[in-house]
């Protein structure tokens, strides 16, 4: 699902609002989110999980080229931790095929 798809899936459901709104919102979604990220806070929600940025620490690396040893710093990437109720939901439905 794209953001558009999701955009889209809002709007079905509030035929008061137009696609326009909609997607306000969800741009106003998405931008708290990744702005709570950006200043290391913790993002939960009910039933989906939970984000949170973690550190990766310094380390030794390998250029798959060249086999050169190359030093890869610290930096900070964000992680999305499944919540319970989607892992049930996930896990207990059949994929389909197609």
């Amino acid at each position: 699902m794209t953001k558009s798809d999701l955009v889209e899936a809002i709007a079905a459901t509030s035929p008061d609002r137009t696609k326009k709104d909609v997607e306000g919102a969800v741009n106003t979604i998405f931008r708290a989110m990744c702005d709570a990220l950006v200043r290391g806070e913790r993002i939960e929600i009910r039933g989906l999980g939970s984000f949170r940025v973690k550190e990766r620490v310094e380390r030794v690396g390998r250029n798959p080229k060249t086999g050169e040893m190359v030093r890869i710093p610290t930096r900070r990437v964000p992680h999305f931790i499944v919540g319970k109720a989607l892992r049930a939901r996930v896990e207990n439905v059949e994929p389909e095929v197609g």
